[in-house]
């Protein structure tokens, strides 16, 4: 099967395999072992000096965690965001307590650094900007570096959601200024869902020494204690995906950072050429448009659920649709993790074959 959304991704034997070995004790020395290295890829991969935390829990619990170890209650937040996850970001500190000023942005486009800035400009008294590096649902990668620049310029906490972008598209977290950043085991790191993994900075910690948001299972300061001391999770961690983490982290590895990067656009431009020439339109700003996913305009008179129906049913190729107000008018190709420029060749023969069955005249 092609599974084609945004994640979860498929994984490659290598991992199937390691996720089948027998259970060990979490607070043993062959668990120790493998937190650690992974654990130390990681950091590399983050392109980052601080600490990387693996957390037993979806990409969304790494986010609540991010901001309840950051933040307290009547904290002003900027909250950025162009899209569904960007704006989940702002609903989660909102839950907590803190005072949210939401800058949004066009779906479909990317956020405008000045914007940000001026929106900085006008209130001195917020505390961290929230941000999404790679919006998923809209297949839009923001310029990290830009918006890093533009936060240090007013000394202000920044927290990203970098969950379907982070080892697939360049992010490194140190160099562009992020504070906390957030992933997920089962987008770009060819590893099953199950696992958030959470760097903290400097500038992070010091923020967490302040924060009142409460917190027992996500308390990241905890969590620290119990990798840097015994090499262990404080509450019993999601075991087989961190074998699977584990497996897919030295395969990563074996490819090389850069090597990575680069397949990605590779893959990312096969999937935005092949949408073109079968006569669709892209939704992202071409100019921002995702190496690991890629949302595309549902032509007039074409049926969506009826052509992703096809796709699956006919042509053993899994897409995903639109999310929110975007239902019914987008699909999108998740091309992250274990995959190629061959896969996005067999996606795009696929699709070809199956437009006309669902109403497309092109």
């Amino acid at each position: 099967m092609q599974l084609r959304i945004p994640g979860p991704t498929p994984l490659p034997e290598e991992v199937l395999q390691a996720m089948a070995r027998q259970m060990v004790n979490h607070r043993g020395p062959e668990f120790a072992e493998m937190i650690r290295e992974s654990t130390a890829i990681l950091k590399e991969m983050f392109q980052t000096k601080g600490d990387v935390l693996i957390l037993t829990g979806s990409g969304t619990g790494g986010m609540e965690a991010a901001v309840v170890n950051s933040l307290s209650p009547g904290d002003k937040v900027l909250s950025v965001a162009n899209g569904v996850f960007g704006e989940r970001f702002a609903d989660i500190a909102e839950t907590f307590g803190a005072e949210v000023s939401r800058l949004g942005f066009e779906w479909g486009q990317a956020v405008d650094p000045d914007a940000v800035r001026a929106a900085l400009s006008q209130d001195t008294t917020i505390k961290a900007v929230l941000v999404t590096h790679n919006e998923t649902s809209t297949g839009v990668t923001n310029d990290m570096a830009s918006i890093g620049a533009t936060i240090r310029e007013f000394d202000k906490l920044l927290v990203v959601d970098a969950i379907s972008g982070l080892g697939a598209i360049d992010l490194p977290i140190d160099a562009w200024g992020c504070d906390i950043v957030v992933t997920g085991s089962q987008k770009g790191w060819m590893a099953p869902p199950g696992l958030a993994m959470v760097s903290v900075g400097e500038r992070g910690w010091e923020a967490h020494a302040q924060a009142k948001m409460p917190r027992f299972y996500w308390d990241l300061a905890r969590a620290k204690k119990y990798l840097d001391d015994r090499g262990q999770t404080p509450w019993t961690p999601g075991l087989t995906t961190i074998y699977g983490l584990h497996a897919g982290l030295k395969l990563l590895q074996q490819e090389g950072f850069g090597n990575i990067i680069a397949r990605h656009a590779r893959v990312g431009a096969k999937a935005r050429e092949g949408v073109k020439s079968l006569g669709l339109s892209l939704f992202a700003d071409e100019k921002h448009a995702s190496n690991t996913v890629t949302a595309v305009k549902v032509p007039d008179g074409v049926d969506v659920k009826k052509l992703r129906g096809v796709l699956r049913d006919e042509f053993d190729t899994v897409l995903a649709g639109g999310q929110q107000s975007l239902e019914g008018k987008i699909f999108r190709i998740g091309h992250l993790g274990f995959v190629t420029e061959a896969d996005m060749d067999a996606v795009i023969g696929a699709l070809k074959a199956a437009l006309p069955k669902a109403g497309f005249k092109g």
